[in-house]
């Protein structure tokens, strides 16, 4: 804790530290078990959705 800093101020600190560090991510995609296949296919349909949405005319 920093001199003059409120507990609040402090656990803002840590949740941008930990946001930053990536590790609440990392938790949640290791959680489950996932094969490269699976990964390769997810990432497939990902990348189609985001090319109709790119392709998509504005509305």
């Amino acid at each position: 804790m920093r001199p003059n800093e409120t507990q609040e101020q402090l656990f803002r600190r840590f949740k941008k530290s930990v946001v930053k560090s990536r590790v609440l991510t990392d938790v949640r995609r290791k959680r489950w078990y996932v094969s490269k296949s699976e990964l390769d296919r997810i990432e497939k349909k990902k990348a189609v959705r985001r090319q109709r949405k790119i392709q998509k005319p504005g509305v």
